[in-house]
């Protein structure tokens, strides 16, 4: 396996399409509201009858100007519509508006942090470059009734402003690439631009990939097309990665395809083959002119029909990079864990609200918070925003915790029974469960002793260096005491016993 990674080189550039948060369409009036019933928000030119026009709107635009400077981005004074042809059934027109020659910007690199706690031990800083970012809409939906052997087609997504995101090839494994799009995602949802749903196909990522062996040129590509979950996204990769070299080493030529991956097999399957792809004859659009962009509000400009970008860069909210390094700063955290806050929706919001208690330890606070707090979540398959449990509660189970009125394996279940009952303060829970922590250092000396005169075999193999055998003589005391004995002052006490007497 070693063998294999070192031999063959992987290559990986990334497509991203990101519906534009607007009410309206790009080039009409329709609603863009997700999960309306079908054909229901279709305007006359989102089903291109005859004589329609497209009319450009401001906030898509604005929304790819706020983008582009997120991004680092070049933002294009002058960028233009062209025609892309092609003919599918969920395009009426046969043609999509898209920006092919003159994009809104191009350029920008976006840094961010690769970090799968099962696969890394530590976080890795990475960087990548973006080749251009350009408007464009999306297109219909194809609904296959496979029992009536028929499709239809819904139009209420054809016609929605897209952004799309062009990256070079700067990946080289599918952990990469997902770590990207995570950070790409964020940063969307951060300034307002996308709300980052891949589940609803807001957010869409084709993979261009190719192998090659050191030395050699770059192999042949193949385009996998709109994955739409991020762990999909590794997936994909790391298969087709596998597939590729496999075909290599059998001695088959890869070919120039499209293909599509079936989530639940794990596996990426033909759609067409690439050299076949008819020409898109690109032409530039006619009924659209060019779209302007200004620094600042010049003589002669009216601020109500163009997009000024000393304004936009007032609504640039905190950025993931900029929360991370703030993290580590304020709260002297580690990046793996202010990647785990800044990466999990609304958990660093709800972390600074508990932290409103300015006797709060924030490593203290962290620690039940990423461990507990956050296992509860994922294993109810809710958001930290819809959580039951309010920060105002969780920061008094940090506090009983704190102050040693409960234990950590205490605090584990008065956090299950408050997810349970939410309306249930932790004190109460305690005290109806009579699992108030006992610190009593007499009654503790007093279990100690009795547990060590009763484990003579024990203590001999502590003595000769066995030091685990401890967690033995701890859970005899912790079982006398029904687990609610104060570990700290067990562990103290049986120590400086086990010690008097050597």
């Amino acid at each position: 396996m070693h063998l294999r990674k070192s031999k063959w080189k992987s290559v990986i550039g990334l497509e991203i399409h990101a519906q534009i948060l607007s009410k309206s369409k790009l080039f009409s009036g329709s609603s863009t509201k997700y999960g309306a019933p079908v054909n229901t928000q279709v305007s006359f030119f989102d089903a291109a009858l005859p004589g329609t026009l497209p009319v450009l709107n401001r906030r898509c635009v604005e929304a790819g100007v706020l983008t582009a400077m997120a991004l680092n981005s070049k933002i294009n004074k002058i960028s233009k519509f062209d025609r892309k042809h092609y003919f599918y059934a969920d395009l009426p027109s046969g043609y999509q508006i898209t920006q092919q020659r003159q994009p809104l910007a191009v350029g920008g690199e976006l840094a961010y942090v690769n970090f799968n706690p099962s696969v890394h031990k530590q976080p890795i800083k990475k960087k990548a470059k973006l080749v251009q970012i350009q408007l464009e809409q999306d297109s219909g939906k194809s609904l296959h009734d496979l029992e009536e052997k028929q499709s239809l087609i819904d139009l209420n997504r054809a016609g929605t402003g897209l952004m799309e995101i062009v990256t070079e090839p700067d990946f080289t494994s599918g952990e990469e690439a997902a770590s990207f799009v995570k950070e790409l995602q964020l940063i969307l949802q951060s300034i307002g631009t996308c709300d980052g749903k891949m589940s609803e196909g807001s957010l869409r990522v084709d993979a261009n990939i190719s192998i090659h062996q050191e030395g050699e040129s770059l192999g042949t590509r193949t385009e996998v097309k709109n994955i739409n979950s991020i762990r999909g996204i590794a997936k994909a990769i790391e298969f087709e990665i596998k597939r590729q070299i496999s075909e290599k080493e059998s001695g088959r030529q890869i070919v120039n395809e499209t293909r599509t991956f079936d989530a639940e097999s794990g596996e990426t399957l033909p759609m067409r083959d690439k050299e076949k792809i008819l020409d898109y004859r690109f032409m530039p659009e006619p009924n659209l002119p060019p779209v302007h962009v200004y620094d600042s509000v010049g003589p002669g400009v009216s601020v109500e029909h163009v997009v000024i970008i000393n304004q936009l860069k007032e609504q640039l909210q905190e950025l993931p990079e900029e929360k991370r390094r703030r993290v580590q700063k304020q709260y002297g955290l580690p990046l793996n864990t202010a990647v785990i806050l800044v990466n999990e929706p609304g958990l660093l919001s709800f972390f600074e609200e508990v932290l409103q208690d300015s006797k709060r330890d924030p490593v203290a606070v962290v620690t039940i918070l990423v461990n507990e707090f956050l296992g509860q979540i994922h294993s109810r398959e809710i958001t930290v925003t819809n959580s039951p449990v309010s920060a105002v509660s969780f920061g008094e189970l940090c506090d009983m915790l704190s102050s040693e009125k409960i234990s950590l394996s205490t605090a584990k279940k008065v956090l299950a029974l408050m997810f349970e009952k939410p309306e249930s303060r932790p004190q109460d829970i305690v005290s109806e469960k009579n699992w108030l922590q006992v610190s009593d250092t007499k009654l503790i000396e007093e279990t100690c002793r009795n547990v060590l005169t009763n484990s003579p075999k024990l203590v001999t193999e502590y003595k000769k260096g066995k030091k685990k055998v401890l967690n033995a003589l701890i859970g005899q005391i912790q079982k006398d005491f029904q687990g609610r004995a104060n570990p700290r002052l067990v562990i103290e006490t049986l120590q400086r016993l086990i010690d008097s007497e050597m």
